[in-house]
């Protein structure tokens, strides 16, 4: 494999370093996210994620890092809640490229149709997710979102698999039902929180079962192509390497179906269970 990042991969990782458990400083994030966009991984790593509250201190920070001349174009996404995310729009004016919004727009319980409504305004012809709950009202939000996308927005669905608390961390039958159902709906879907590495494994320290990046690329291939949720499930719920690897190795040269990607507070990570997976290049520069 040359030392390049192959189309499946591209794209897959947003920088997402300012927030839990990382919470790096504007600074140190932004320093990083230099590092990244510099290295020969640079096409595995997407946009870097700012709380939307702090594009005033971002922008003021480029400035000075350049001398106070033009404003360094940084590509960045902007993620909080929906009102916070507006004002943030409305304060970076040019000064960066936003490339993608992403808000939740319920809390777990509550309807869910109103924030779709008002996300919906907020997106704009902008690239959009909204986190939308795995609880009551779920399939009616994705309805919404799909009949948005195509009239023309260019708009999708974030999941949570991860978090404080075992609820916040879907089954693999959950989560192979939202992937299905946005297959079923023509919705690229996003996810955020617990895909540290690879494989689905528990963590030792709080006992919680993550996902694993690996099982959702293989679970989304499989959507892709007509599984059935069960089956999907069973990818999702696999710990062997073997078959996850040779489902995702096979399919590198085409373009991810489905899932759009998620974001890591540590690029680190699954950027080196890749490598030693052999799936990306074995070597760095």
């Amino acid at each position: 494999m040359s030392n390049s990042v192959p189309p499946l991969l591209v794209g897959l990782l947003d920088d997402a370093a300012m927030f839990p458990p990382g919470s790096a400083s504007l600074t140190d994030a932004l320093a990083t996210h230099r590092l990244h966009r510099a290295a020969w991984y640079s096409q595995l790593v997407g946009p870097l994620m700012i709380p939307a509250e702090d594009v005033g201190s971002l922008w003021s920070r480029l400035r000075e890092s350049i001398g106070g001349g033009e404003s360094e174009r940084l590509s960045v996404g902007l993620l909080g809640p929906l009102p916070v995310v507006a004002g943030a729009l409305a304060a970076a004016g040019g000064a960066l490229d936003v490339r993608v919004i992403e808000s939740p727009i319920a809390k777990r319980g509550e309807d869910p149709m109103p924030g779709v409504r008002s996300f919906l305004k907020v997106a704009g012809t902008l690239n959009a997710y909204a986190e939308v709950p795995l609880t009551w009202g779920l399939l009616g939000a994705l309805d919404a979102l799909a009949e948005a996308r195509a009239a023309g927005q260019n708009i999708g669905p974030k999941f949570r698999t991860g978090g404080l608390a075992a609820e916040l961390f879907p089954t693999p039958v959950e989560l192979a039902a939202v992937i299905c159902a946005c297959r079923d709906r023509d919705l690229p879907f996003k996810l955020t929180a617990g895909l540290h590495h690879a494989l689905r494994h528990t963590d030792p320290e709080t006992g919680f079962l993550h996902h694993g990046f690996l099982n959702v690329l293989a679970g989304a291939i499989a959507a892709a192509d007509g599984a059935e949720a069960a089956d999907v499930a069973e990818v999702l719920a696999s710990t062997d390497a073997v078959p996850l690897v040779e489902t995702v190795r096979l399919r590198l040269d085409d373009k991810r179906p489905l899932w759009v990607g998620y974001g890591t507070c540590s690029v680190g990570e699954p950027l080196s269970d890749m490598r030693r997976l052999g799936l990306l290049p074995g070597r760095v520069g």
